[in-house]
């Protein structure tokens, strides 16, 4: 089974969630994306204004290096292009990608019912998936987050102990 996971899915899919029960079964360090970003990236997505391909570049060289420097470790990263993915994937070629797949109105209902996040608004939402270029099955394995927090889970430690 490969060491190096990163769970991907835009905001809400539940990345950190089943990331962080993914981390907790294997018995490896769990890493939230959400929690690498710059000061002035979570002061713009605070107010509302979406991200770019520059504002997650050093955000996303950060997260490689996480993957680098821990042979175990599962991260929870949106990862929405497939040019954000190599960078993860850097240097490494032992990286796992499970893609959380929902669609916007289940993921939105999600959001409503989160507190204090920095994540700010449907406009958003609508641009994490206006962005979102889904990655293949090649690329990673793909999750319908419509089920059950507890079936998304046991499907994803399924596909990885065929890894």
């Amino acid at each position: 089974m490969t060491k190096r996971i990163v769970v991907l899915g835009v905001s809400g899919s539940g990345k950190s969630l089943i990331g962080k029960n993914i981390a907790d079964q294997l018995g490896y360090p769990f890493f939230d994306g959400d929690d690498f970003h710059s000061q002035a990236n979570v002061d713009k997505m605070r107010q509302g204004t979406p991200l770019n391909d520059d504002d997650r570049k050093d955000w996303l060289t950060t997260l490689n290096a996480l993957l680098i420097n821990n042979p175990a470790a599962v991260i929870a990263c949106s990862g929405l292009k497939p040019e954000y993915r190599s960078m993860l994937r850097n240097g490494l070629d032992d990286v796992t990608m499970i893609y959380l797949k929902g669609d916007i109105d289940t993921i939105w209902q999600r959001h409503q019912k989160r507190d204090g996040h920095y994540f700010n608004g449907r406009n958003m939402l609508e641009s994490q998936f206006a962005t979102l270029i889904e990655p293949t099955e090649d690329e990673a394995f793909v999750i319908d987050i419509s089920q059950e927090a507890d079936a998304v889970l046991n499907e994803a430690l399924t596909l990885l102990a065929k890894k």
